[in-house]
């Protein structure tokens, strides 16, 4: 993605009042603690991070969020990983990070990890459908051909307890709200949805419990809309979710999402979408336009909210 423009005001503010604004409000949404007989699964797209300019006490905020976690999939890392490391220098010793080269729009997609409870296993890598096989990635009145994704949805398995499983992060195609381009969306969707069903139906599968998670790009999380049809059209699934929050700051988006096959489901304790924006900088929001509030935490936090689900086995 290109750089969001730097706001050209600056805002002072005192770190320890913002961390305190974000745990209420960690409280608010109902986020659990971390437990060690339970699972915390979340999903963050990071605007352009290592692009944009962001200070140390933003990194330190970023930081703050991604510690209520077990592992997080953030997407839009950028080839420079300056972004990333400066959040790595501030979570505690025992996260550890894996990352994935470069790919389209120089982006890298990346798991921030509590190793001390969970353990990275044997099998990392890119989703890439073969081109004797993209013949296979087609749905019923769409025209377009699938010639690859984007940027390559980048797997990592783990272990939890007794429990392996694969996290997939996407950051699906963006584009415009042309028909042509919805349905590349839609198709980067199916392929996904395709990999997961052929997994599960594999005896020689690595393992079978597949949560896909990161920014789809889907425009309505309703049926009838094309990209959630191809979504789930090969058996995943998407959480209930109690409440409707969108997951983007302009509060009129569920592009962001976390879906899985079936047998996860009767695993999953809670989940929601943190709006963090609606309790950070809460001067900024008093005495500037909601313009140039929203223009702030594009560029120093994100334009996205992270999105969680606990697991209990």
């Amino acid at each position: 993605m290109p750089s969001f423009a730097k706001p050209k005001f600056s805002f002072p503010f005192r770190l320890i009042d913002e961390i305190k604004n974000l745990k209420t409000h960690k409280t608010h949404r109902e986020i659990p603690e971390k437990l060690e007989d339970k699972l915390l699964v979340a999903s963050w797209n990071i605007a352009n991070l290592g692009l944009q300019d962001r200070h140390t006490d933003h990194y330190k905020l970023i930081a703050e969020i991604i510690n209520w976690f077990d592992v997080v999939a953030v997407q839009e890392v950028n080839a420079n990983l300056e972004g990333l490391r400066n959040i790595e220098s501030e979570l505690p010793s025992y996260y550890s990070l894996i990352f994935s080269d470069r790919g389209g729009n120089n982006e890298r997609s990346a798991f921030i990890y509590d190793n001390r409870k969970i353990k990275l296993l044997e099998l990392v890598g890119e989703i890439a459908v073969a081109p004797k096989d993209h013949k296979y990635i087609k749905i019923k009145g769409i025209t377009e051909t699938f010639t690859g994704f984007d940027r390559n949805p980048y797997l990592c398995s783990f272990q939890w307890q007794n429990f392996t499983f694969i996290l997939i992060t996407v950051h699906s195609f963006s584009g415009s709200t042309s028909k042509s381009d919805l349905n590349r969306r839609a198709l980067e969707a199916y392929a996904i949805s395709r990999y997961a069903d052929l997994n599960r139906k594999n005896k020689n599968a690595f393992s079978k419990n597949i949560i896909a998670l990161g920014d789809f790009n889907i425009p309505k999380v309703e049926p009838g809309d094309v990209v959630y049809n191809a979504l789930l059209s090969r058996g995943l699934l998407l959480p209930d979710h109690s409440t409707k929050v969108y997951s983007n700051i302009s509060n009129d988006k569920q592009f962001d999402q976390i879906a899985f096959l079936p047998d996860i489901k009767s695993k999953i304790v809670n989940n929601g979408v943190f709006d963090f924006d609606t309790a950070i900088f809460p001067e900024l929001w008093q005495n500037e336009t909601s313009k140039n509030f929203r223009a702030y935490l594009r560029y120093y936090i994100s334009d996205h909210r992270p999105l969680w689900m606990q697991l209990d086995l």
